[in-house]
């Protein structure tokens, strides 16, 4: 690591002696749009008037014209463009033109007078609302994103993705599916690369109000993404280079005693820059719970975010993100639990520098290192005989730090960048578990199939001698760990670095109106075990400008790497987890990184000037493929692997400009998720494991959101409608009603079992039931019809709608501007289920009605 660093520092001071002076450049992964206004005989135009914009989006940067005819724009997201240029006394120019690198660009536009013809030719009439690109994206600007409700306190970059990408299903905690795969993402903040979970049951993710613009990438994904690749997130954050003093006071309280804070500060000059944020929040349904009413739920979530901006001269840029944050939340108790009181912590840094340096109008270096980390503690109860099913708890540290750096070169044709990416990946894990329910796992049962305490019976061979038989779902490798047969705590320490080194290089051929992007990536990755993946892609995208349509179709291969929170105990259980077979050992078999192909093909539609429709087809085949085993509905998950998994969808999304303050912004998605056994690792499964092909629950056969917004004028009162609708996850723990007939009273109220008129009571369930049983939250398919891969039982459908109402300026100040919002999350206040029992997610409702009031001032 030290003689890469030194490698690096001796070709950025090389840099110096052969640089030319360009103009500066914007930090991070954004873009930066430079140029000059002249008039037709070449002087230059003061003071005019530059507006760039993306009319899909929302995204708008305007400035003005230097005394030299100069205007610079910075912290410009990956994305096609509008420029508008206006000055008195010339003809308006306007151009279509896409940021597709962080080398800046630098325009040279001439005004006529006005009357005569502009030298610049119009390409407003729609051209911009489609993308030249071969990989399916969707661009989301903070005008939109910053609208929309909070369904998941803490979570707020995750509600955005799910709100606004195609083929991304909802899971609970703020978690998602992205196409067909558990938690399969990397994000990409400011060039800083990070796969681990972004969520606050493993980590706390950067605050929404800190971030400028997303792309999020579902398509086939350059070669510079490795580790998880089913959705890239690449975040831009706000910036208070060259910008004038601005910021934010927001505050809100809503239901179930949620209070909230959030502060922003930005300034600068020409040279330095400085944007801040300080975010606090408390709510009382901190987490999604099994119950449908929340209780035990209360949760905190404090962050700070500092991004710095230094930019001493016209060819180096230098950026500095910070972030420190903290959770801290009581884990949900059941009906079954109500005396448990089982909490975790997670504490986070992240110190991000970077550094690029311009060598000419066409070559940019870029050198981006971090360190991160996470620091979690689950706790037990304080008498662990409260704890039920078991008493749980673990301290656990993920520290990840490394650097990433490329050099990008655009000139004609060709926009390339070379790079590489160095990590290490420090795991720390403590864990303790001990059985605390003699039901849970009892070694006999009677002649009904029901648990026997008998503390006394270790062994299956000792049923028949106490007049009882052999339990024959018993999960022999628990049983040392079973304190109420005289077991003791199972206690697992373990260490292990994982070093990562990748090699990649693409190049974006523009050749008239075909794109072409090929690109390879070679991924090194030593951990608990060692591997390498060889991975070329390329995609291809056509324009027929006549018809605004963009045909495009792409291959990828990629190399999974295996999650990092609690990797090293999963490595160590084997086939069926510690519950079959303890720790080390015969059956020790560590989770193997994975080996995918991936095809995608799509169109892109451009519709007159106010309608883009984007439809994708993606197909992966995976080898090993990855899960979590979540232990009961606690936080704590358990990295798992399959044989293999075959998942294919179709992702849509339909789009508008703004039309007279109106906006309408539509995705949908299909997916069918099948993954193969046998499954290797974890700890303890909810439901049985099916070691042949079977549906598991990411796969959804429909869901769509749709965002309905009204502002008008920029800054006056505005509307956000939202309604999402769930077809419903897979719910493989339920097969049939025999087994919804052998779940306590509260879970079966939680499914919504009845039988005829007779509902179960909290005490007292319903064991058999001789009428027509029907559970409303759950579709269960009839007798003899179930099947694991073609019939599986999955959650009930739901609709659920949210309205926002409120103001930015509410007394119409011109410098500062009071602003005002009201909320209302689940309108009909739907009784929905993300998942029930699940061995992936646990058990969640969906929140119930609630509302949120926030008053604030911006300036």
């Amino acid at each position: 690591m030290q003689q890469f660093f030194s490698r690096f520092l001796a070709l950025a001071a090389l840099s110096f002696s052969l640089s030319q002076v360009v103009p500066g450049q914007s930090a991070g992964s954004a873009g930066t749009v430079t140029g000059t206004v002249t008039d037709s005989s070449g002087a230059a135009i003061p003071k005019a008037g530059v507006l760039l914009r993306n009319p899909v989006t929302g995204y708008r940067q305007a400035t003005a014209t230097d005394g030299s005819g100069a205007f610079t724009l910075r912290n410009v997201p990956p994305n096609q463009y509008h420029l508008v240029v206006t000055a008195p006394g010339f003809s308006t120019s306007d151009q279509d033109f896409a940021v597709r690198t962080s080398v800046p660009m630098n325009l040279t536009v001439p005004l006529t007078v006005a009357g005569s013809k502009t030298t610049v030719d119009v390409e407003a009439s729609g051209a911009a609302l489609v993308e030249n690109t071969p990989s399916s994206h969707t661009d989301v600007d903070s005008a939109l994103f910053s609208k929309l409700p909070t369904t998941s306190p803490g979570s707020g970059l995750n509600d955005a993705i799910l709100f606004t990408s195609p083929s991304v299903a909802a899971d609970s905690n703020g978690f998602f599916h992205p196409l067909g795969d558990h938690a399969q993402v990397s994000y990409s903040v400011d060039n800083q690369p990070i796969s681990d979970q972004q969520s606050k049951l493993f980590s706390t993710q950067i605050p929404l109000n800190a971030v400028n613009s997303l792309e999020l990438v579902t398509g086939a994904p350059n070669a510079e993404f490795g580790d998880k690749t089913s959705l890239v997130v690449n975040a831009t954050t706000r910036s208070g280079l060259g910008a004038k003093p601005f910021g934010s006071f927001v505050a809100q309280y809503g239901s179930f005693g949620t209070v909230s804070e959030e502060a922003t500060l930005g300034l600068g000059s020409a040279k330095f820059g400085n944007f801040i944020v300080i975010n606090i929040l408390r709510s009382g349904r901190f987490l999604d719970t099994p119950e449908f009413s929340p209780f035990h739920d209360v949760g905190t979530n404090g962050t700070i975010f500092d991004r710095i901006d230094y930019q001493p001269n016209a060819r180096d840029a230098i950026h500095l993100n910070l972030f420190f944050a903290r959770n801290w939340f009581q884990v949900p108790n059941t009906y079954d639990q109500l005396g448990q009181d089982q909490r975790q912590r997670v504490l986070t840094f992240n110190i991000a520098p970077g550094y690029q340096h311009t060598f000419n109008a066409q070559t940019l270096m870029t050198i981006s290192p971090f360190i991160r980390r996470d620091h979690l503690n689950y706790y037990p109860s304080a008498d662990f005989t409260q704890d039920t099913p078991a008493t749980l708890s673990q301290e656990r540290l993920l520290t990840n730090y490394g650097v990433k750096a490329d050099v990008s070169y655009v000139k004609g044709i060709h926009n390339l960048k070379v790079g590489t990416q160095i990590m290490q990946t420090r795991l720390n894990e403590s864990f303790s578990l001990g059985l605390t329910d003699p039901a849970f796992n009892a070694v006999c049962v009677d002649a009904g199939g029901n648990p026997l305490g008998l503390p006394s019976i270790t062994l299956p061979s000792g049923c028949v001698g106490a007049g009882a038989l052999p339990n024959p779902d018993l999960q022999i490798g628990l049983v040392p760990f079973d304190l109420t047969r005289g077991g003791s705590l199972f206690h697992f320490n373990g260490k292990k670095n994982i070093n990562q080194f990748a090699f990649y290089i693409q190049d974006q051929l523009t050749l008239g109106n075909f794109t072409l992007n090929p690109g390879l990536r070679v991924d090194q990755y030593n951990g608990i075990v060692t591997d390498t993946g060889f991975e070329p892609r390329i995609g291809a995208s056509y324009l027929v400008k006549r018809t605004k349509t963009v045909l495009r179709a792409s291959y990828s291969r990629t190399f999974e790497t295996p999650y990092n929170e609690n990797l090293i105990l999963s490595s160590s259980t084997g086939i069926g987890g510690l519950a079959s077979n303890g720790v080390g050992g015969t059956s020790e078999n560590p989770i193997q990184p994975g080996r995918r192909n991936q095809y995608n093909t799509g169109v892109q539609q451009g519709i007159g000037k106010y309608l883009q429709v984007d439809a994708d087809y993606f197909w992966k085949y995976t080898n090993n493929a990855y899960d979590f085993d979540t232990l009961f509905s606690t936080p704590l998950t358990f990295p798992i692997s399959w044989k293999k998994s075959k998942i294919d969808g179709v992702g849509i999304r339909v789009s508008t400009t703004e039309i007279h303050g109106f906006q309408v912004f539509t995705t949908m998605g299909h997916t069918r998720a099948r993954y193969f056994g046998p499954e290797v690792g974890g700890v303890i499964f909810n439901a049985a494991i099916d070691n042949s092909v079977f549906r598991i629950d990411h796969d959804q056969a429909f869901q769509q959101t749709t965002i309905l917004r009204y502002q008008r004028p920029n800054h006056g009162p505005w509307m956000n409608f939202t309604w999402r609708y769930d077809s419903g996850l897979v719910a493989g723990s339920v097969p049939d009603i025999a087994t919804a007939l052998s779940f306590t009273g509260a879970q079966q109220l939680a499914i919504g079992l009845r039988c005829g008129s007779q509902s179960p009571t909290l005490t007292t369930p319903i064991t058999n039931c001789a009428g027509n049983a029907i559970t409303s939250r759950l579709r269960i398919p009839p007798a003899g019809t179930e099947n694991d891969d073609t019939n599986p039982a999955r959650v009930a459908p739901r609709h659920l709608f949210d309205v926002a109402v409120g103001t930015d300026n509410l007394l119409h100040g011109e410098h500062a501007r009071v602003t005002l919002r009201f909320t209302v999350v689940n309108l009909t206040n739907s009784e929905s289920l993300y998942n029930f029992l699940s061995t992936f997610s646990g058990t969640h409702f969906v929140e119930p009605r609630s509302y949120q009031a926030a008053v604030g001032m911006s300036f």
